[in-house]
């Protein structure tokens, strides 16, 4: 895919990264390749996962992410968007509790195997198929026994029962505690809250980046607010150094019922990138940018928790605003948008992008006889509508921009084994084998030089 004038070193240039969980392993690769061939990056962009990825790039961090020991591939990813503990434990309870009272009907169903084989012993003439059916008997007439079976089941029963109540009561005392108070609902919707947690992927990546600004010395890991201020003042006065790119990150705010555009944009964009909304005539507008490198310095963290945060099935993330800001201290709920793309694009051709490098770990849009099979566990049912959310999106949203960029190429894989939340891997019935993350970030690099750096940079090095 291509725009109106071939590629051009020279021209302002933009990578966007879009996806959902494990799309982050192929950005990943794809920064690899492109930072290997030496490929200039103006501006990196990014929503979902991307956003990480586009932080960590643009303060010359893109080797941490890829590299053999890098963040990518450690053992800690595997833990990223797992079931509530709440409902997991209940869970537990519920099957043992189940399996408590199945333990009668166990007792009973051995009968159908005993008394056969009691039959058939008794055939062959053997003295010891009345041992065999008469021990049997006696064992049930023993358990049955009222002070047996039907008293010590049903005790632990109600025992395990009693547990799962009060876990359900903790969770819900703790949670309007710790500031849900604005939520409504039943008692057991404030005890469960959303199903799937967000939160080992957002304190694996604010680790991540406290270690990539700390340069891996062993200190004390500051606040979100000082950890965002670390991030914005490396960033502002390093900006336009080799290895530091501008950044345009994109959230959802639930609230508000509108996009935040959270950016670092150097001069001369940046006073027609955060003030052409009230220009255009557009006041209601106007406060849907944080500069990250200036008033809103210290939404950095808070703005990659939300790009984390999906939609529904993980809680949002909440953001307080100053006191001063447009919204007079409100604290609202951020999370990602997978189908904002379009207006990801929008905001990068405001920053005075020509040409566009989009990189998508979803394959292009099926043909006939390319079903796989679906997945009927409930991480990947959600994995697998992501997926085909972000290809059907990434085609309705690039057709109608195409003129606005000199240039676009976008840079995915012909097939993708993995789902959206597959991180620790999964089963590739095309291939017939698991695939992991490493396998992921394997091919993003090669499809960087397939598709990108081989025919498009190279092309354009020969034409010089």
């Amino acid at each position: 895919m291509a725009g109106r004038e071939p590629y051009s070193s020279k021209s302002r240039t933009a990578l966007v990264l879009t996806g959902t969980g494990t799309a982050g392993a192929y950005h990943a690769g794809v920064l690899k390749a492109l930072g290997e061939a030496g490929v200039r990056i103006d501006v990196m962009a990014g929503h979902g996962i991307g956003v990480v990825g586009a932080c960590f790039a643009a303060i010359d961090g893109g080797e941490a992410l890829w590299k053999p020991d890098g963040f990518w591939r450690h053992r800690g990813v595997g833990r990223f968007y797992r079931w509530q503990r709440v409902l997991v434990w209940l869970g537990w309870l519920g099957a043992a509790i189940a399996g408590l009272l199945a333990v009668p009907l166990g007792l009973l169903a051995v009968g159908v195997l005993v008394y056969p084989l009691a039959f058939v012993l008794r055939l062959v003439q053997m003295s010891a198929s009345n041992q065999v059916a008469d021990g049997y008997a006696g064992l049930v007439h023993e358990a049955f026994l009222p002070d047996r079976l039907p008293s010590w089941l049903a005790q632990a029963a109600l025992v395990l029962a009693v547990a799962g109540v009060a876990i359900a009561a903790v969770t819900a005392a703790r949670a309007r505690l710790i500031g849900r108070q604005r939520e409504r609902g039943r008692f057991w919707w404030r005890a469960f809250g959303a199903p799937v947690s967000a939160r080992e992927a957002i304190d694996y990546w604010r680790l991540a980046l406290w270690r990539m600004i700390s340069g891996g010395v062993k200190v004390p890991q500051p606040d979100s607010i000082q950890l965002s201020r670390r991030y914005s003042e490396l960033l502002a006065e390093n900006v336009g150094q080799p290895g530091f790119r501008e950044v345009i990150a994109l959230v959802h705010d639930i609230d508000a019922r509108r996009d935040l555009i959270a950016a670092v944009i150097a001069e001369p964009y940046r006073a027609a990138f955060f003030g052409r909304r009230r220009s255009a005539g557009w006041p209601d507008r106007a406060n849907e940018t944080l500069d990250l490198a200036g008033a809103d310095r210290d939404h950095v963290v808070d703005v990659i928790a939300a790009a984390l945060s999906l939609p529904v099935v993980t809680p949002s993330w909440p953001v307080t605003f100053a006191p001063e800001s447009y919204w007079c201290g409100e604290t609202h709920r951020l999370c990602d948008r997978p189908d904002a793309v379009g207006r990801l694009f929008d905001e990068v051709a405001a920053a005075g992008i020509e040409q566009m490098i989009v990189v998508s770990a979803t394959p292009a849009p099926g043909e006939p006889h390319t079903l796989g099979d679906p997945r009927i566990d409930g991480r990947g049912r959600l994995g697998q509508w992501l997926v085909s959310s972000d290809t059907a999106t990434m085609r309705d949203a690039l057709a109608p921009r195409m003129d606005r960029f000199r240039c676009v190429h976008l840079i995915r894989p012909d097939h993708n084994p993995l789902n959206a939340l597959d991180f620790g891997g999964g089963y590739d019935p095309r291939s017939d084998r698991t695939a992991g993350l490493g396998e992921l970030i394997d091919a993003g690099y090669a499809d960087a030089y397939r598709q990108f750096v081989e025919p498009v940079v190279g092309a354009a090095e020969l034409s010089r």
